[in-house]
């Protein structure tokens, strides 16, 4: 079996964005983590998705990771940006947008 942070960062450096979240981008199980999926559609930007209620192993690993607390949690090009919050202020600015490489709208 593989190390569950060794596995994680696998993940993160086969695409430019990553959200592990809870549930699917389809069908997400948590508010903060709907919330990250609505704001990465907005922008259009092509994102991969980590189930962490699928893997208990990664659930825990991701947080041990990033040193965050929680879920989800995005990654930009192999590095950890912040949960939904961050997310959306970052968003506000302008800055996630930037970082994702795609204009700003305004």
């Amino acid at each position: 079996m593989t190390d569950p942070k060794q596995q994680i960062a696998e993940i993160v450096g086969k695409s430019d964005v990553v959200l592990f979240m809870k549930g699917t981008a389809l069908f997400p199980q948590c508010g903060f983590s709907s919330r990250a999926v609505a704001i990465l559609e907005h922008l259009k930007v092509p994102y991969e998705t980590v189930d962490v209620l699928q893997d208990p192993a990664i659930r825990q690993g991701v947080k041990e990771y990033s040193d965050w607390p929680t879920v989800p949690q995005l990654y930009v090009k192999g590095e950890f940006v912040g949960g939904s919050d961050i997310m959306m202020e970052m968003f506000e600015s302008g800055e996630l947008q930037q970082l994702v490489g795609v204009e700003a709208e305004g």
